[in-house]
């Protein structure tokens, strides 16, 4: 078990004074005809000895405030920021140009401004003032002590629903968005305050209230209109972010198989919600089974709002998940499966690590991150497979290299938490730190082992569940002491690997090749290690940090990589490589295999150059790279213990055994990359590529790697090659022999249908010497849209049908093909009014017909009025459609506008559009409209 933390005197006293919430107990009423909220909240508080207790509130209207039952003087300070905005920004902006440099200072003025409390509440009554003044040297009594601890009860209601909380017709949610849950009830919003909660909300008899915690029981009053009172207990101290409410008229799904578990919805989408949530109980089950505990909290409620009302795609809260319904789907839909499963596990991941164990401070916030994110990686490998798994960490990583150059990527550094202000948590920042924490908790782990990393989370689940004192708070440097005294990893190890990886950004480059030494049969191994961040930036921010251990400047990496030789007589592993020292690295592998016993028998008077006589013998096969060498590939690094961007050079013969020969799916997408990259292709590769595009038995993601490589190696000096075979795998699948057309569509193959749904992307992509699409390729996508047929297919075909009309989007279009244009646009436009009179799935047919009609009208616009194909997607952007697609109709109006009339153009009518108007006022509060 890690050490009793000790106390730190240093740290400043929080901006509440040093108040604390024991406990908590809200109760509201709430009015979805009139869109109300009034009622009260009471606090059990340590009051601090000045007598004075800040809480915050933002856009409530306070009617009084109690203290012990005795009203008491207090005082509140509302922030009109919305007006002082739009003071500033009148003043300040004078060009396009600016307005980003005086939304950032506006937003930053705006949430240090946060930060303090605005209403302040006095806690002294008379009789304790009087005490204090007699107290002799103004020491105060025994009697004031008693007293220390208050019952504060604030009166107030809801003055402005603009973030926080939100109406939508008989809808009312929350969301957890950055200090947002003092916008609905007063608190001490702060991450340092958890206490339990009793909650009771009001709402009409036919409406169901969801919150936290257990539902104790439900009151239908007598009076006219008929009320329902819904009674919640959370006994898990939480912080008020963590607080979380959905009101509507919604449909309960108890779970079949766990009594702790509640999915609701909107009644439209039930026969969905049915479909999608079969397998959550395995993922509830897994994480119980692999933390060695019961579920934190009482119940589990999963509740799905429509993607118009709902902020963003999920909103995490204390036993409770709102989530957009757009994630259902029912027993048609094939391609929202996986994303919607990764997506719930991960929502549940982050009960256990970020809402029940929580960051000791901003600082640790990605190690609670990773830890959500490794227990999700273990479902999708467990449920989903352990191809998927490694497929997406190794996709992950490779993102991770791209984008770590930054201080921004430096996850434990107190400059980028304070700085961002809690930013670096959204959009693609936040993927990228996500998946770097992951990736960091995964190398600890191979480093270790599996059952001792396992044995640590036990042991932080362990004793945040003691009875006598329970830890619910965790920190790096605890996790690095639980590394050390579980993990057994050596503290010299430990005091590199987490200033190194944590402290810093930057990830190791590595540039190697290698030569064969027949003489001592051995692999003389080059190796030039950089790093994707300038060394002297990433180095200054490590010697800057306080917090770091190691300022010796040294910018390796801890440990040794190993490197994997498959030759004649089987593979070997080589953990030879060290990370830290010179930049230049020459090693010395031995090789195991006898090139003497295994020459090669001198071809026969009359055979074949292949090796094959006439009489029909099988030639024997040899997959070395040379005659010379027992060397079949070598790979660095197999196993991905290191966050690294490796750039291997060996023969092209080496390569294609990688991609045949080794069944792992990361060494046969780094074997497609390598082939791809290429610049002179041979027959042999096309070959070995086209092999792999058509072996069923390969993983489905990799096969989409390899069409993807046959389209971009496919060129008039290959005579088209890749384009003949994506075509001829093609029909050979979907074709009838005997007719020349596609056949009615089967997807029963679910790996077979992803794999053939990318071929149409894959031959749009490929391109003729005057950078023009062939007119085989053009010919193939509309004989396509042409013939697709569904009639007798139990599964839906909208997801095949948006690949093939984004292919259209994706064809350039020349001389030899501009005649099958208006046969494109013939059917993409039947489509088109087709989904607007029966909507299929989240309307992703209709978004694909209008991406795709914006792409050709960009491309062609010397050609085509873009007035008319401005009038033709501006009616969906009404708002009696569906809400992506009125996003992407909007977006595609502001291309085209941007085209035509330039950015101030393209500005103004981001601001005219309705609610789009908001996005200057967005930075400031809530993100909804970033995705325009």
């Amino acid at each position: 078990m890690a050490k009793p933390r000790k106390p730190k005197p240093e740290d400043p006293k929080p901006a509440h004074s040093g108040a604390v919430v024991r406990h908590q107990k809200l109760c509201l009423s709430i009015d979805t005809n009139l869109r109300r909220i009034y009622g009260y909240t009471e606090l059990e508080i340590e009051v601090p000895d000045i007598g004075i207790v800040g809480l915050h509130a933002e856009n409530l209207g306070i009617e009084s405030v109690l203290v012990d039952g005795e009203p008491t003087d207090f005082e509140y300070y509302p922030r009109n920021q919305s007006s002082d905005i739009e003071k500033r920004w009148v003043s300040a902006v004078s060009s396009p140009s600016s307005a980003a440099d005086v939304s950032a200072a506006a937003y930053v003025t705006a949430l240090e401004t946060e930060l303090i409390p605005n209403l302040l509440i006095n806690c002294c009554n008379k009789m304790q003032i009087e005490q204090i003044n007699t107290e002799p040297n103004g020491v105060q009594s025994s009697a004031e002590v008693k007293q220390n601890v208050k019952s504060v009860r604030v009166n107030y209601w809801v003055e402005k629903m603009e973030t926080g909380i939100h109406f939508e017709d008989n809808v009312v949610h929350t969301d957890n968005q950055i200090r947002r849950a003092r916008c609905w009830f007063p608190c001490i919003d702060d991450n340092n305050q958890r206490c339990c909660f009793d909650l009771e909300f009001t709402v009409a008899h036919n409406l169901v209230a969801v919150s936290n915690g257990s539902l104790l029981y439900q009151v239908l009053s007598k009076y006219e209109p008929p009320c329902k009172t819904y009674v919640y207990r959370l006994d898990v101290p939480v912080t008020a972010q963590w607080i979380s409410l959905a009101v509507g008229p919604f449909e309960i799904l108890p779970d079949q198989h766990n009594g702790l578990i509640s999915h609701m919805c909107l009644p439209p989408n039930l026969p969905k919600l049915r479909h999608t949530v079969e397998f959550f109980h395995n993922a509830f089950s897994e994480y119980e089974q692999y933390l060695d505990a019961k579920f934190p909290f009482g119940s589990y409620n999963q509740v799905f709002l429509s993607p118009e009302m709902a902020i963003s795609s999920s909103t995490v809260g204390a036993s409770l998940c709102i989530l957009t319904s757009q994630v259902l789907f029912d027993e048609k839909v094939i391609d929202q499966t996986i994303d919607t499963c990764i997506k719930l596990a991960f929502a549940l991941s982050r009960q256990w690590f970020g809402v029940y164990i929580t960051p000791e401070a901003p600082n640790d916030e990605w190690l609670l991150d990773g830890l959500a994110g490794f227990l999700t990686d273990l479902f999708i490998k467990k449920f989903l497979g352990n191809n998927e798994a490694r497929y997406r960490r190794y996709k992950a990583n490779c993102a991770v290299c791209k984008a770590d150059d930054s201080g921004a990527t430096a996850l434990s550094s107190s400059f980028a938490c304070k700085d961002l202000y809690g930013t670096h948590s959204i959009g693609l920042l936040g993927k990228i730190r996500s998946w770097k924490s992951v990736a960091i908790l995964q190398m600890l782990e191979k480093q270790m082992g599996p059952d001792f990393f396992k044995k640590i989370l036990q042991a932080i689940i362990c004793r945040a569940q003691s009875t006598t004192c329970p830890v619910r708070s965790l920190s790096t440097k605890e996790f690095r002491h639980f590394a050390n005294k579980i993990g057994n990893l050596e503290r010299p190890f430990l005091k590199e690997f987490f200033p190194r990886w944590v402290g810093l950004y930057g990830c190791p480059v590595l540039w190697m090749g290698f030569s064969y030494n027949k003489r001592k049969n051995i692999i003389e191994l080059a190796v030039l290690r950089e790093c994707t961040a300038t060394i002297d930036s990433s180095v200054s921010v490590l010697n800057a940090n306080p917090d770091s251990e190691n300022r010796d400047g040294d910018i390796g990496w801890p440990g040794v990589m190993t490197v994997r030789v498959y030759e004649l007589d089987g593979m070997s592993d080589h953990p030879d490589l060290p990370m830290a020292g010179d930049a230049w690295q020459l090693l010395e592998i031995a090789c195991h295999s006898k090139l003497a016993a295994r020459r090669y028998q001198k071809p026969k008077k009359g055979s074949k150059p292949d090796g094959s006589d006439d009489n029909g013998d099988l030639p024997t096969v040899d997959m070395r790279s040379s005659v010379d060498s027992p060397l079949l590939w070598i790979r660095a690094d197999p196993e991905m213990e290191y966050l690294a961007e490796i750039h291997f050079n060996q023969p092209v013969q080496m390569w294609i055994n990688q991609l045949e020969k080794d069944e792992d799916v990361v060494a046969q997408a780094q074997a497609i990359t390598a082939l791809e990259s290429l610049p002179e292709l041979s027959f042999s590769v096309l070959k070995a590529l086209n092999n792999f595009l058509t072996d069923s038995k390969a993983f489905w993601r990799v096969r989409i790697e390899a069409a993807l490589a046959l389209a971009s190696t496919s060129s008039e000096e290959t005579d088209m090659a890749g384009l003949q075979h994506l075509v001829k795998f093609y029909k050979s699948r979907r074709f009838d022999t005997d007719i020349g057309l596609p056949k009615p569509n089967d997807f029963s193959d679910f790996p077979e249908y992803f794999v053939l749904e990318a071929i149409p992307h894959a031959v749009a992509t490929i391109r003729a010497a005057d950078r023009k699409s062939p007119r085989e390729a053009v010919e193939f996508i509309l004989q396509l849209l042409k013939y697709n047929d569904n009639n007798e297919n139990p599964y839906s075909d909208v997801f095949w049908l948006a690949a093939l009309v984004q292919s259209v989007g994706e064809l350039e279009f020349g001389q030899q093909s501009i005649y099958f244009l208006s046969s494109l646009l013939k059917r993409i436009d039947r489509l088109l009014q087709f989904d607007r009179l029966m909507p299929s799935y989240n309307g992703i047919l209709t978004i694909s017909c209008i991406r795709t009609l914006t792409q050709i009208a960009l491309k062609l616009s010397g050609f085509i009025h873009l007035d008319h194909v401005f009038e033709l997607i501006k009616p969906f952007r009404d708002s009696k459609t569906i809400w992506q697609v009125r996003i992407e109709a909007s977006r595609a109006l502001l291309d085209l506008e941007h085209h035509c009339n330039g950015i101030n153009a393209a500005l103004l009518l981001f601001i005219k559009s309705g609610k789009v108007g908001c996005a200057c006022y967005a930075v400031m509060s809530d993100t909804r409209w970033i995705c325009l």
